[in-house]
């Protein structure tokens, strides 16, 4: 299995900007290693800064509106039965449901800054049949800062750009906190809001 997902990213590597794009509307490789690859792409000149952030924002975005229309169309049983395929699990569906269930669609943005959870959102908002054009509006405003983010980082590894975990680790915890704070802020007020 290792070696099939060695030569698919060797097959996107070849593709400069399209392969980020494609890379992450696959999601086989985790999204910071595209974008990893892809900010090494740019420290060594093969693209440009533009064209990969906008290939990353098309990609990620892509990647989760096919989630939406999995969830909206085929519901749960169907994800239970081929989720497998794009790697997401049944307790990943778990997960997203309660986060979605409980939080409402403000969990689409904060929840694509959280592990395990940031690719499985999508679907319980398409089985509860969110409204197309806030998913998308909150999907694209996460991607962009996690796109730049990834990208800058792997530009700054330049030639390590496969430590980009390692590196990204100590900046991920306090942007995850600070996604948080803001929802739970978001939320206070929402409530005082309409009490």
């Amino acid at each position: 299995m290792e070696q099939f997902f060695l030569s698919v990213f060797e097959f996107f590597t070849t593709l400069g900007v399209w392969g980020i794009a494609l890379g992450l509307m696959v999601e086989v490789i985790p999204s910071e290693i595209v974008l990893g690859y892809g900010g090494y792409l740019i420290s060594i000149g093969e693209i440009g800064f533009m064209g990969a952030m906008l290939a990353g924002v098309v990609g990620g975005t892509l990647a989760q509106l096919f989630l939406y229309w999995a969830g909206s169309i085929g519901g749960r049983p169907f994800l239970d039965k081929y989720g497998k395929y794009i790697l997401i699990q049944p307790k990943h569906l778990d997960i997203s449901e309660k986060w979605f269930q409980n939080y409402g669609p403000i969990v689409i943005f904060t929840a694509r800054f959280i592990p395990v959870v940031r690719h499985a959102i999508s679907i319980p908002a398409g089985i509860a049949k969110m409204k197309f054009f806030p998913f998308l509006l909150y999907t694209v405003a996460a991607v962009i800062p996690w796109t730049f983010l990834f990208l800058y980082i792997g530009l700054q590894l330049g030639e390590n750009w496969r430590e980009i975990k390692h590196a990204a680790q100590p900046l991920i915890i306090p942007l995850m906190i600070l996604i948080i704070l803001g929802a739970i802020t978001y939320f206070v007020f929402d409530r005082k809001r309409t009490e």
